[in-house]
């Protein structure tokens, strides 16, 4: 049977029709995906508790604190950190 030149026939059209079809389908559940996980990302992101500055400067006096009972820090020095950190 000799093989016919030009456009293609009726199977061809529809594998090429399935083909686009089936990349499209993959493509389109890829992306929804892709949203659907930066949707819970910053969902989770947006619930978690942030530090406030208070929180911070409540850490940084307790580490002088361990410091001074630890005898790395003398009552001067200890002072003079914690004046520093509460802007006295």
């Amino acid at each position: 049977m000799p093989r016919r030149m030009g456009r293609p026939g009726l199977m061809g059209t529809m594998a090429r029709t399935a083909v686009v079809a089936g990349t499209a389908t993959a493509v389109a559940g890829n992306v929804r995906n892709r949203q659907q996980a930066g949707a819970q990302q910053q969902a989770a992101q947006q619930q978690a508790p942030q530090p406030t500055p208070q929180d911070d400067m409540l850490a940084q006096l307790a580490k002088l604190g361990q410091l001074k009972s630890a005898g790395l820090l003398d009552d001067a020095e200890f002072a003079a950190a914690k004046a520093k950190l509460l802007g006295i």
